[in-house]
């Protein structure tokens, strides 16, 4: 589901978006930031604390819970099948640079960034670079003091007092369940796409965005008219608005066309339903897929009716 007709924001910088760990909040961040078609990359390499649990027992979805390395994988999956790149590769450093920021890694790289997100529970070190003491706090540690990253210097959104710098962990709301992990990535990449709107010229009523996909016969035949939509969208617009007259017609309708295409008939969704499954299975053992469908298959044949001949 594109945000607009070009992938990236601004060709100053490499990449819309910069991610700073791969885990449930880093990952969930990233297919939201990638479904709004910002070009978005996941460095992914350091203290993982989801990859030192043994299993994953509480996250919905999985009734017999799931080992971590396939939810792993589904989460990566998941990031890159929605636009995502991952680079295994750990970040060292972040400053800022140019309205943005340059981000430097472990094995020599160094991507620009118009915004960053930082997704990593441990640590935060790389975060020194852009020289704000606040985001740090003293702490007694093994009978001395140490510094560390102050899991209270986001907002509840994510947003910081660095523009372009979000955090989705350390936080004091996402560190300790995946689940709430996962749901704090999203509320942070919905914060940081609000923002790309703002700056796209979108007026601030029409900021917040929704990520659904819904049933065509959910329309209606009010909603099929683009000029019902262009109405609700000029209905938000406030008098103040500062930009020409044809941007604001050219973000009409592209909002309009997002909308539209968030409908989808009976048969995509069928297609999509299948395709859902078949990519679940991708994920799955092969024996024990095999040995599910034998079992499957047997059922069938112990379940066909035989006709009993009570002539003799």
């Amino acid at each position: 589901m594109s945000g607009s007709p070009t992938s990236q924001e601004s060709s100053a910088f490499d990449r819309d978006v910069v991610i700073v760990g791969g885990g449930p909040a880093g990952c969930t961040a990233g297919v939201f930031t990638a479904r709004y078609d910002l070009d978005t990359v996941i460095f992914d390499r350091g203290r993982s604390s989801i990859q030192r649990c043994a299993s994953l027992e509480n996250f919905p979805g999985f009734p017999a819970g799931i080992d971590i390395e396939t939810f792993y994988g589904l989460l990566h999956d998941h990031a890159t099948a929605a636009g995502c790149e991952i680079v295994s590769d750990l970040v060292e450093s972040l400053e800022r640079e140019d309205g943005g920021f340059a981000v430097e890694t472990q094995d020599g790289r160094r991507v620009t960034a118009r915004r960053v997100v930082a997704a990593t529970r441990y640590g935060g070190e790389y975060l020194r670079g852009l020289d704000d003491e606040a985001m740090f706090e003293a702490h007694e540690y093994d009978g001395g003091q140490q510094s560390r990253f102050d899991r209270r210097y986001a907002d509840h959104d994510g947003t910081t007092p660095i523009e372009g710098l979000f955090v989705a962990s350390p936080s004091r709301e996402a560190d300790r369940q995946a689940i709430v992990a996962a749901g704090r990535g999203a509320r942070v990449a919905l914060s940081l796409v609000e923002a790309a709107r703002r700056d796209r010229g979108y007026p601030e009523p029409l900021t917040d965005r929704y990520d659904w996909v819904r049933r065509e016969s959910e329309l209606g035949d009010e909603w099929s008219d683009r000029d019902r939509w262009r109405e609700h969208f000029d209905d938000r617009v406030p008098d103040d608005y500062d930009r020409s007259e044809d941007r604001l017609a050219e973000l009409r309708e592209q909002e309009i066309d997002r909308r539209l295409a968030s409908y989808i008939p009976p048969d995509e969704r069928e297609r999509r339903a299948e395709r859902g499954q078949r990519r679940l299975i991708e994920h799955i053992d092969d024996e024990i897929v095999l040995e599910a469908a034998r079992e499957i298959e047997a059922g069938r044949r112990s379940s066909v009716e035989i006709p009993i001949d009570y002539e003799w």
